[in-house]
């Protein structure tokens, strides 16, 4: 393991703000074009376009910084527990109504903060699995104490999700950036978690797994 791969604090603080931010400006840009829009043109039909753009791109930006929150920031004092159902809800924001499904099942209650941000950063580093879009399968077993995830990826081309094999291995780590730092994350978390990762090929599905 090279030492690129462990950022100072500040670092670490700086790749995610570039994710974030890299999540949300689209929508952002998109809301600022429909404002311009309604300023300037009067038609009905081309105001009404930009006012289903607006509220469209809006819930999307607010599902992406609902998401942030829980899996990348602090989301209650430390040790605190999150309401699964919750995590369930904001990750159905996340994903949308586009061209990937999440199907939800195994444990309820509350868990652990470390081990639901965990998820949550699984969650997303799945969606890199399929790039032309499919279903997440998430499934849950064992206790809320000792959890044990394993995310089923099932689409047309799935495929292991970017980057995370290269830090579980140790091997041809790519540098840290915001396309990158979901990844390097999602590691870290699994190691504070105390949980292993693991990514399978099954038939033409891909397994991610982190077990305790």
């Amino acid at each position: 393991m090279t030492d690129r791969v462990h950022p100072t604090d500040l670092e670490l603080a700086a790749l995610i703000s570039s994710k974030i931010c890299h999540d949300v400006i689209g929508p952002v840009g998109a809301i600022y074009n429909g404002l311009e829009i309604l300023s300037e043109d009067d038609d009905a039909e081309a105001q009404a376009y930009a006012l289903s753009v607006i509220r469209n791109v809006t819930e999307q930006a607010s599902a992406r910084l609902q998401f942030a929150r829980f899996a990348f920031g602090a989301a209650g004092s430390a040790g605190s527990l999150i309401d699964l159902g919750t995590a369930e809800q904001i990750s159905r924001g996340f994903l949308g109504a586009g061209k990937h499904k999440l199907v939800w099942q195994g444990l309820g209650g509350h868990m652990s903060k470390d081990k639901v941000k965990l998820l949550l950063n699984l969650i997303a580093v799945a969606i890199t699995a399929l790039p032309r879009g499919g279903e997440i399968a998430v499934l849950m077993s064992g206790t809320n104490e000792s959890p044990n995830f394993v995310l089923r990826c099932q689409g047309t081309s799935a495929r292991p999700p970017m980057h995370l094999g290269e830090f579980i291995s140790g091997e041809g780590v790519p540098p840290l950036d915001a396309m990158t730092i979901q990844s390097y994350y999602t590691w870290r978390l699994a190691q504070t978690a105390g949980m292993t990762l693991s990514i399978v090929k099954d038939g033409q599905d891909i397994l991610l797994s982190a077990l305790g």
